[in-house]
């Protein structure tokens, strides 16, 4: 198939509108859509949508579930006895090199931070997974929310009706180990987790309900919702109960948003017609309408058999979905606020089993940041010329997650209060990586 990119910014004198004027003149109504998300239609508008909903913080996470080879990809070691048959090309970043497999990504490292120095010392699927998504082990005592939910959190805004985090995961390979938890933050940051359809299931009014039903029943509830409150002293409990009746309907108004149906097949064109490029192009469509985080998960990388023709296979894919999504999200003036990061639980072993494969391996591996908060066409940390062990930089989760929170604004050193018992962001002590921030 062609999935060869090209150039697609329009051109529209509309996309260049001065920033600050547009502002100035429209920041009162800007509010009043921002709050009122059932507004969908704003999205047909580039000047209004793009000004109101990017200067807004968002990530974008592209979790590649089983493990991603780095020397496949990252940090590759052509010529050792533990580098395989791919060779390393130079990118758009002079001194940096990256694999064969990735010529997009390497004509892109300007926007791009390359981490090589991951040790994060679990190389299970499971504990591995759990420790990537929240930045620390496991607590008996204290159910940790994974990134999606903080970010949720701090980034969503509190009466938002579009989702707060959504995460894309279509394989059964790997689901559970990571499925997304909002832990003691509560229900209202949970992931809406699509795994069987793009498109969230039982958002549709019913079809034997008119609109004029539909609206007239919310209509309804409204005003018995007013009559009953009249009189009463406020409390949590009504007015969670608004809220969350105002939530499904600004859900409901958002179906569209998943839909790539309504993009120009120009676009859907430039992502591909792969399950994870369709999947990349909605999370562009749920970030630009104001969806803190998006997880797009893609399945499944665990190569302890055959590792050279399965990352032949997905290597590529990655560097066409990776290359067009930021492409998309620069050319719509996104990407500066939109931080990008490319994860799996672990890395892979730079010894090659009998079955020609790489093992789980957490020792040594590497990760990606690219847009908001980074400093791009850079490099952390340093492998040995055989990839077995770090040499400089070493991080691990805890810093990765101070420096993804930083990155975005947030203070990694704040608390959460579960109880009486104040739980810290991030472990105490950690410092996120400040070479790699812009």
């Amino acid at each position: 198939m062609d999935q060869t990119r090209r150039s697609w910014f329009c051109g529209s004198p509309a996309h260049a509108v001065n920033r600050r004027g547009f502002l100035g003149s429209m920041a009162a109504g800007a509010a009043a859509v921002v709050a009122d998300m059932t507004a969908l239609d704003v999205l047909t508008t580039p000047v209004l949508a793009g000004e109101m909903k990017r200067q807004r913080k968002h990530v974008i996470l592209l979790w590649l579930a089983g493990g991603a080879s780095q020397l496949e990809t990252w940090d590759p070691k052509p010529g050792a006895p533990t580098g395989g048959p791919f060779r390393s090309i130079p990118t758009s970043v002079p001194g940096i090199q990256i694999s064969e497999l990735m010529p997009k990504m390497a004509q892109r490292m300007k926007h791009t931070t390359i981490i090589r120095s991951l040790n994060t010392k679990n190389g299970d699927h499971g504990g591995g997974a759990r420790l990537m998504m929240q930045g620390r082990r496991d607590d008996p005592s204290v159910r940790y929310p994974d990134l999606g939910a903080v970010l949720a959190r701090e980034l969503g805004q509190a009466h938002s009706q579009v989702p707060d985090y959504v995460t894309f995961y279509s394989a059964t390979e790997g689901r559970n180990a990571a499925p997304g938890t909002s832990g003691f933050l509560g229900e209202r940051y949970a992931p809406m987790g699509l795994t069987t359809s793009m498109i969230p299931e039982n958002l549709r009014r019913l079809e034997e309900i008119s609109e004029l039903d539909h609206v007239q029943r919310a209509e309804l509830r409204d005003l018995l919702s007013k009559r009953f409150a009249r009189g009463r002293i406020a409390s949590s409990a009504l007015g969670s109960h608004n809220v969350a009746y105002q939530r499904v309907r600004g859900l409901m108004a958002s179906e569209t948003l998943f839909d790539i149906g309504r993009e120009p097949q120009a676009v859907r064109d430039r992502y591909g017609p792969t399950q994870f490029g369709e999947q990349a192009l909605v999370a562009r469509r749920l970030i630009e309408a104001g969806v803190p985080f998006v997880r797009v998960a893609r399945a499944w990388w665990d190569s302890h058999g055959q590792n050279f023709e399965t990352h032949q296979e997905l290597v590529p894919e990655l560097d066409h979905v990776m290359s067009a999504l930021l492409d998309d999200l620069e050319a719509r003036g996104l990407l500066e606020h939109t931080l990008v990061i490319t994860l799996a639980e672990f890395g892979r072993t730079p010894e090659i089993n009998p079955s020609l494969g790489r093992d789980h391996f957490a020792s040594a591996w590497s990760a990606t940041l690219s847009g908001a908060g980074i400093r791009g066409g850079s490099v952390h940390g340093k492998t040995d010329p055989n990839g077995r062990s770090v040499v400089d930089g070493e991080i691990g989760p805890a810093e990765l997650f101070a420096t993804i929170y930083r990155a975005l604004g947030i203070d990694h050193q704040k608390h959460y209060m579960v109880g009486a018992r104040p739980v810290p962001l991030t472990e105490p002590g950690t410092e996120p990586v400040e070479d790699v921030l812009a």
